[in-house]
């Protein structure tokens, strides 16, 4: 029912936009959050947003370089990422989740597929 699209190849310092496309559930009722696990890594949390948008929050790994925003009534949600770096590269993943806590996956509902990024040169 969620579907990450919008990765791919970029240099460093490059940017994308990923988005994550609902189809299915009632969207403005959840948060959603962006996950990623690279390769021999655990999931690590990326940024989550508020049902309504009011509030975002970041892993400090990301604070200043991304950015994650929605729209409600194109049921989608994106996350913005700047200043992409070699360690950024991994398969990103968004979620419907009751709240945020933090950027924790504690309350996920629904994962949906990821999407890749890898950012070479």
């Amino acid at each position: 029912q969620l579907q990450a699209s919008g990765g791919g190849l970029v240099q460093p310092g490059g940017s994308l936009r990923l988005s994550c496309a609902d189809s299915g559930f009632i969207f403005d009722e959840y948060a959603i959050g962006w996950f990623r696990q690279a390769p021999g890594k655990e999931r690590e949390g990326v940024s989550c947003i508020s049902s309504g948008g009011g509030r975002t929050y970041y892993a400090d790994s990301v604070k200043g370089r991304f950015t994650t925003s929605r729209d409600n009534a194109k049921n989608t949600a994106y996350l913005q990422m700047n200043s992409l770096k070699h360690e950024d590269t991994a398969v990103y993943y968004c979620a419907a989740l009751h709240l945020c806590v933090g950027v924790r996956d504690d309350t996920v509902d629904a994962w949906g597929q990821g999407t890749q990024v890898t950012v070479s040169s």
